[in-house]
């Protein structure tokens, strides 16, 4: 656990990367296991994951970004597209995918598929939306954590317009929305970020027991 906080230490969110320097092969496959194994409600991961390498759609997407250089300048960009609805087939399909991984009888989880269907399907397309939005999140948690791991930067956004990220991708014909961008790669030596002291609410003010 010592490690994990010297870790946490260790990262911030950078604003310069070296443009040279590429995540290995070995280093991004790590990556996309933790984001794999991300929780999400239900197990559902109601969301795709995006890795951008195409330099040409970087430079299209560095202006809908609020022109920020981590989107051209990081080793890769990830971007998370959570689904915009969920129907029976979503849920379907994941009742299959536990059924084949656990060895199960699908008739054993008809309970389940029909208790989540129950909950989700008469959502209201715009609850719906934040909900699967809202998983995306914890996704990114996994990859920021796995990523200072193995010392790589990982720069969490918001910053950028989701509907033009969603023309360029491609996105809305998938029904699907970019939710979150985050830029992987490693700190240029020139950001002067990665010297300053991480500011944080103390642990008494941050923390109540009741």
């Amino acid at each position: 656990m010592n490690t994990f906080i010297t870790n946490q230490n260790w990262r911030y969110a950078t604003k310069k990367f070296d443009a040279s320097r590429k995540v290995s092969n070995e280093d991004l496959q790590t990556l996309k296991e933790a984001i794999q194994l991300s929780t999400s409600s239900y197990g559902l991961q109601p969301y795709k994951v995006l890795i951008i390498e195409n330099p040409e759609i970087r430079k299209q997407l560095q202006p809908v970004s609020w022109g920020q250089s981590q989107i051209v300048d990081a080793s890769h960009l990830i971007v998370f597209a959570n689904f915009t609805n969920i129907d029976a087939s979503h849920i379907d399909s994941y009742i299959k995918n536990i059924a084949q991984s656990r060895d199960l009888h699908l008739e054993n989880l008809t309970g389940y598929a029909d208790f989540m269907k129950s909950k989700i399907l008469g959502l209201p397309k715009e609850q719906l939306a934040i909900w699967t939005s809202k998983q995306t999140y914890l996704a990114l948690g996994n990859l920021i954590n796995a990523a200072a791991e193995l010392k790589i930067d990982v720069t969490p956004m918001e910053g950028f317009e989701p509907e033009q990220y969603n023309e360029i991708l491609g996105l809305n014909k998938q029904g699907l929305n970019a939710s979150l961008v985050a830029p992987i790669g490693y700190r240029h030596s020139d950001d002067v970020n990665q010297h300053l002291a991480k500011v944080r609410k103390p642990l008494n003010e941050l923390f109540e027991t009741i």
